[in-house]
């Protein structure tokens, strides 16, 4: 089945050059010019990946993503000025998957959205019956899904492999470069705020069900672990 991608530009350029070279790629890809507009689309029939700008009128692409995460959890990739840099860190905490800096390559861009999608499939090499299951906590690789309880809990892609990096071995502490590299691979690289910022949300998340969730440890200085009783 063809994947489907949205942009959310307001240069037209982009729109334009963008869209010839994913569709060159095989994607399906609609492009809108604002944020307002975007967002609607992306609400009333969710693609496989977003491209939002991060400077847009009427709505910018931060407060697109904030309204998007309240119920999707689609994987968003943030095209930024080369001078963003306090911009990126935050689309990052707030649950963007990556980020790409204009003026960019149509060929790292594409290379980019190629890495995503992979990250929010299942991979060639996971079994796909495959499940795991800690405790109460169950992790179904094939479908994305995390159930807490019978809860399912909605993760974004970059939450989910961070979870899951923690919970395949439960008790055993996860430092946070081995966490950024479990859920961004060699694509990226972001400071220690930001995982503190998923796990954060992730926490959030699992007590919105469970108010006493404390399966996700802190140790402070060393990184995170995953207690399992």
């Amino acid at each position: 089945m063809q994947e489907r991608i949205v942009l959310i530009d307001d240069d037209n350029h982009i729109l334009a050059s963008v869209s010839v070279s994913l569709r060159s790629e095989g994607w399906d890809v609609e492009t809108f010019p604002d944020g307002e507009k975007g967002l609607i689309a992306l609400q009333r029939n969710p693609p496989d990946l977003a491209i939002l700008d991060i400077k847009m009128p009427r709505m910018d692409g931060m407060e697109l993503l904030k309204k998007l995460r309240i119920n999707s959890n689609i994987p968003v990739i943030f095209l930024t000025s080369k001078d963003d840099e306090l911009d990126e860190a935050l689309g990052l905490r707030m649950g963007a998957d990556d980020y790409i800096r204009k003026p960019f390559s149509q060929k790292l861009l594409i290379e980019r959205i190629r890495a995503v999608l992979r990250r929010s499939s299942i991979s060639d090499n996971i079994d796909p019956d495959k499940i795991i299951i800690r405790g109460d906590l169950k992790l179904d690789l094939e479908r994305h899904l995390c159930v807490w309880y019978e809860n399912e809990i909605r993760l974004t892609v970059t939450e989910f492999l961070i979870l899951q990096c923690l919970a395949l071995r439960p008790g055993l502490v996860k430092s946070r470069d081995q966490l950024m590299d479990a859920a961004y691979g060699e694509t990226i690289y972001v400071d220690d705020r930001t995982i503190d910022s998923h796990v954060k949300r992730m926490r959030r998340k699992f007590r919105f069900f469970d108010k006493n969730f404390d399966r996700i440890e802190t140790l402070y200085g060393v990184g995170y672990r995953y207690r399992e009783t």
